[in-house]
């Protein structure tokens, strides 16, 4: 573990703070050092002062993320309470910390008569869901991101708009270190029985198809884009990742205590007792699979953290 000086914060330093139950998954090694600031101004002291050559790894509730048995080196940031305030600020638009977690949002917009129904069924937090561009039912991150409040690596308070995020499917381009602390989202305006009826249909699709009882991240990979590698004439940008998955036998496919979930197979679960290691080996392994069934090349859509 690493010895290192912090300046002094109103916040919480622990050191080798063990990871694992902090991971939906339930894996992982411990981090050298996690710091939960008390507040935005305790953000900014923090990473002001410390030395440049630390690592600073931002998380929120760990719910797409595989951190390695090995742990993490340098410094694991979590936002907690002083980051998770939701504001409503007019008839569409609404002011939300960046530890607030998706379904809140969704359920607090609703009330407001704001439509950000798609968020209900996404685990995490809005800062998770902004960096990796979440989205589910047709609708995404960037398309109801207005702007947002960030501290960058060296203390530095900056506001992001739309076209510095750069948003893609499944990613935003946020520069390394840099945290989002609070974020204004823009969705349409609604009677808010009929967005909380949207919300139940979702929630009701999602008991029906994923295993929720389990312990996942949701999607491992992404979906497929371009055309096959193998030649084929056939467009792949409508196949799902689970289709190619299944197309390759790989349903149901396991290493240790980690499968590819017979429900879904583009969920991978944590039977119990499963490393890190044998969640990202699975992975691996249905990637080799399918590649050379269907010449697709699968992409992670889980965030792999840490050391071996």
């Amino acid at each position: 573990m690493l010895s290192l000086s912090f300046p002094e914060v109103r916040g919480k330093i622990t050191a080798n703070r063990v990871m694992a139950d902090l991971s939906w998954l339930r894996v992982g090694g411990p981090a050298d050092f996690m710091f939960q600031p008390a507040d935005e101004k305790d953000l900014i002291k923090f990473l002001s002062e410390i030395a440049a050559e630390i690592t600073v790894l931002p998380i929120g509730v760990c719910s797409n993320l595989i951190i390695r048995d090995g742990g993490i080196r340098g410094v694991v940031v979590k936002l907690g309470r002083g980051f998770n305030d939701v504001k409503v600020l007019d008839s569409t638009r609404i002011q939300v910390g960046a530890a607030a977690l998706d379904s809140q949002v969704a359920r607090k917009a609703a009330v407001a008569g704001i439509d950000l129904a798609f968020l209900r069924t996404i685990p995490g937090t809005i800062g998770g869901a902004v960096k990796m561009n979440a989205g589910c039912y047709g609708s995404y991150i960037a398309d109801v991101f207005e702007s947002a409040t960030a501290i960058s690596r060296t203390g530095k308070c900056v506001t992001l708009f739309a076209n510095d995020m750069n948003f893609k499917y499944r990613v935003a381009q946020i520069p390394e270190g840099m945290i989002i602390t609070n974020v204004i989202l823009s969705g349409l305006s609604c009677d808010p029985s009929a967005i909380e009826l949207k919300m139940s249909n979702f929630l009701q699709s999602r008991e029906e198809s994923q295993p929720t009882k389990l312990r996942s991240c949701g999607s491992t990979f992404r979906n497929p884009a371009g055309f096959s590698s193998t030649g084929d004439a056939e467009d792949i940008h409508d196949l799902k990742a689970w289709k190619v998955i299944d197309n390759a036998g790989m349903r149901g496919v396991n290493v240790g205590g980690a499968q590819m979930s017979e429900k879904h197979s583009n969920f991978m679960v944590n039977t119990g007792g499963a490393t890190a290691a044998d969640l990202e080996n699975l992975g691996k392994k249905v990637m080799k699979k399918v590649y050379a069934h269907s010449g697709i090349q699968l992409e992670w859509e889980i965030i792999r953290v840490g050391e071996p």
